[in-house]
């Protein structure tokens, strides 16, 4: 949600200011984003000022599933370090946002092990809008999310952050070794000829997944959010996050409900779809009011779903949503086939999507384990982490 006010008044300032412009608390550093530095998708920058841009924003498949859906840009700001580590980074945003628009930021922090932390919308608080990390980390990065009638606004003009310093001692929350898992209904997302929630032009027979949250949502064209998707025919697919639906766009379920963004009186790992459409919650309906029709949890494009995994239908999959576990992940290049064993002979189980991260787990000569009975050519991945032999085959348990 947004925390600009509306304001048609013609007399009032030509700036309103959304958050204080000297955020109160521990001294930190602070910074003003170049609205010309970022990567934009849907979002023009001219006169020294951001706007959605009408012929390049997109509408999440959530929200054009019901031909609806208000246009959204994205502008991602480069990586910041800083000289000490960080927890907690209060907003301002300058601009105009009119009655139905939005104009709001996101930051995530870097990972001790090189990944990311999802991405966490400001919030309102008593120092000003500002972002609770779950980690103390060095590297930060912003984007500004704007969205609403692109011919009224809104229009930004200025994003400044501050970053407070984290206390000593400040520890990752919730870590965990391995990735969530959870088993969610999978729908094919088609759409070809559109555009994601990331910029990315959807293609034929194309390899990417949606989920419905704007947390876990990589950058155009990167890695940085993946899962890993096992479906009943016994293949899996590894491929990125590039889109946001379905269904819902602010249900990022497979997070524990303190941090879930909505619905958090749901158990972890199930989707608010599913539940709608199971059990009636919110009254059967999602977070637009419609009836849900299926209780999907995922979007698969159609590459994953008919080609990598050999689905011919909706099904229920189990997914590893795998920027969650602690295991070193290398981006593959392009797409190749996962084996059952370090051999290219050995039987095709899966696929790795080009821009998909992979978890490495141990090199085997020319290949790397990523799974049970897992391998993909080490040429196939983009600077491999460095990683111990592998001893013996890693298997299912029976």
């Amino acid at each position: 949600m947004g925390w600009g006010t509306a304001s048609a008044l013609l007399a009032i300032a030509s700036s309103l200011l959304i958050g204080p412009t000297t955020p109160a608390g521990p001294p930190g550093t602070s910074w003003t984003a170049d609205l010309r530095d970022g990567d934009a998708v849907g979002v023009a920058v001219a006169g020294g000022a951001a706007r959605i841009d009408p012929r390049t924003a997109f509408v999440a498949v959530a929200e054009g599933a019901s031909g609806g859906g208000r246009p959204t840009g994205l502008l991602t700001f480069p990586a910041r370090r800083l000289a000490a580590a960080t927890d907690r980074v209060v907003v301002s945003v300058t601009g105009e946002v009119p009655a139905g628009a939005t104009a709001t930021v996101d930051v995530r922090a870097r990972r001790e092990g090189g990944g990311w932390t999802e991405w966490i919308p400001a919030a309102p608080g008593p120092g000003g809008p500002a972002v609770t990390l779950p980690i103390a980390s060095a590297e930060v990065q912003a984007r500004l999310v704007l969205a609403g009638d692109p011919e009224a606004g809104p229009t930004v003009r200025r994003v400044a952050l501050t970053a407070r310093t984290a206390p000593p001692g400040r520890a990752e929350s919730d870590e965990r070794d391995e990735a969530l898992s959870y088993r969610v209904f999978a729908t094919r997302e088609g759409l070809v000829g559109r555009t994601t929630a990331n910029g990315h032009k959807i293609g034929e027979r194309d390899h990417f997944v949606a989920l419905p949250s704007r947390r876990a949502l990589s950058p155009r064209g990167s890695s940085d959010y993946s899962v890993k998707v096992c479906a009943p025919t016994g293949r899996c697919a590894f491929a990125p996050v590039w889109d946001v639906g379905p269904w819902n766009t602010r249900d990022d379920y497979w997070n524990p409900g303190h941090r879930r963004q909505e619905w958090r009186d749901l158990p972890q790992g199930t989707p608010q779809a599913q539940a709608a459409h199971q059990r009636g919650y919110n009254g059967g309906k999602d977070q637009y009011g419609r009836k849900v029709s299926n209780p999907a949890g995922i979007d698969l494009g159609d590459g994953v779903f008919w080609d990598a995994l050999g689905l011919r239908d909706n099904a229920w999959v189990q997914v590893e949503y795998l920027w969650t576990g602690k295991e070193s992940l290398a981006r593959v290049e392009a797409g190749t086939d996962v084996r059952a064993g370090p051999d290219a002979g050995a039987e095709v189980v899966g696929f790795a999507a080009g821009r998909a991260a992979v978890p490495v787990q141990c090199a085997h000569d020319r290949w790397l384990r990523i799974g049970p009975n897992e391998y993909v050519e080490a040429a196939a991945v983009r600077a491999p982490p460095r990683v111990t032999p592998c001893t013996r085959p890693a298997t299912h348990p029976h």
